[in-house]
């Protein structure tokens, strides 16, 4: 990535009077019988600690093997708290958390238009990465994140913790993949809805916000108050393209846990949105899609709760966050077999990444399922925009019979980034 490449003589010299000071070696270096010595440990970079970085971060701090050591964010007050917390290094440049040697895998956990322009960097510098959902914010951007973190074989896991925190998602998906309803033929997702509004009015930035790293690859637009928090990072074509992928992203991941019919075959997707014309926020709401995927399977994906509803000839499982239902009933206190699909299992999102990390297994959200996910979001809102039925072949990996619909597969990065 030419514009996330760093100086490394010059970082090197910034940090050569730290490095110069006397090294002492305590006992938490050392380790102990639950925690093992510095030199085995995960050593992670944390990359945005907002809101959900932040929680992030304290989290992993609970897990084994593994020490947080420095962090980056726009913001200087966030990196600078969090930073002491963990008693590490604070960067308002995230080139220069990556140009660490002594970082084995970082959290990428910023707005959504910086998901996949860090990761493909981290990627590039030898560093596993844990990336927060939505994944990027075009098609053009995931591929290149998957063959990146393919070509440099480094772990990926996505931030989709329903499959590690909610066990009842993992059940449901296993009882649809063993055949428990026959074979699917009808897929319902729900997601909840977008909206309008947010002030135009111009303000001035914050002074602890470095707001031309903030834009980064994204257009660097007059500041407002709604524009770099929630729900502006979400509902801002910019930077995001709604809850079609901010929140869409969790209930299309278990329907891709649960099947694969999105890779058997084109998928055609056409349906109806609203994009507002007033106001700060400019990302698909109010959207009814209709999709026709491989091997015969209807799917619908509309605004309302938060679920997966897998349909077949034999009965339905439906998932949620917090709960799970069937039809016939008796499927809910059935028993998974030795013959039957089993799924990865994890019982903590964040430990699991850590595992995988030191073990080099896969994830249990890794990024081949990520890009299938975010690529269903990504055609919903391309469909949107342009009004048409829209088709997608997975094999060849893009959209075919139109060229102008294709070209919606890229989106322009501000200069110097690039993936």
């Amino acid at each position: 990535m030419h514009g996330c490449r760093i100086n490394r003589r010059n970082f090197l010299k910034r940090t050569a009077t730290a490095a110069a000071a006397p090294y002492v070696i305590t006992s938490a270096a050392l380790g102990n019988a639950d925690t093992p010595p510095a030199s085995e440990r995960v050593a992670l970079g944390h990359i945005g600690v907002g809101n959900q970085g932040g929680s992030l971060l304290r989290g992993f701090q609970r897990c084994k093997g593994t020490q947080s050591v420095a962090v980056a964010d726009a913001y200087r007050d966030r990196r600078e708290a969090y930073a002491r917390l963990i008693k590490g290094a604070a960067y308002g440049d995230f080139r220069e958390l990556l140009a660490r040697d002594d970082i084995d895998a970082v959290v990428v956990a910023t707005p959504d238009h910086w998901h996949v322009p860090m990761a493909i960097a981290a990627a590039r510098a030898k560093k596993d990465a844990y990336v927060e959902k939505p994944l990027g914010v075009s098609i053009e951007q995931d591929l290149a994140c998957l063959k990146v973190f393919t070509e440099n074989a480094r772990v990926f896991q996505y931030g989709t913790q329903q499959r590690s925190f909610s066990q009842h998602c993992r059940f449901g998906c296993e009882l649809v993949r063993s055949g428990r309803i026959g074979k699917v033929h009808t897929i319902e997702v729900v997601a909840p809805n977008g909206g309008a509004g947010g002030s135009t009015q111009v303000v001035p930035i914050p002074p602890n916000l470095d707001y031309e790293m903030w834009c980064g690859p994204a257009p660097v637009k007059p500041y407002t108050a709604d524009r770099c928090h929630p729900p502006g990072t979400y509902w801002i074509y910019d930077y995001a393209i709604g809850y079609l992928g901010g929140w869409g992203a969790h209930p299309l991941d278990i329907m891709v846990w649960g099947s694969d019919a999105d890779i058997a075959g084109p998928i055609a997707v056409e349906g109806t949105g609203a994009i507002p014309t007033e106001g700060l926020y400019d990302t698909v709401y109010n959207w009814d899609m209709k999709l026709q995927l491989g091997d015969g399977v209807k799917m619908t994906f509309k605004p309302g709760g938060d679920s997966t509803k897998f349909i077949g000839p034999d009965g339905w499982v439906r998932v949620w966050r917090n709960g799970i239902d069937a039809e016939p009933k008796s499927l809910l206190g059935s028993k998974i077999g030795p013959n039957d699909v089993h799924l990865i299992e994890s019982r903590n999102h964040r430990q699991n990444f850590i595992d995988s990390v030191r073990s080099r297994k896969p994830t249990v959200s890794p990024l081949d399922h990520a890009v299938r996910s975010d690529t269903i979001s990504l055609l919903c809102d391309i469909a949107v925009r342009t009004k048409r039925r829209i088709v997608w072949d997975p094999k060849r990996a893009t959209i075919v019979g139109d060229a102008e619909a294709a070209k919606m597969m890229h989106r322009e990065m501000r200069p110097p980034w690039t993936i």
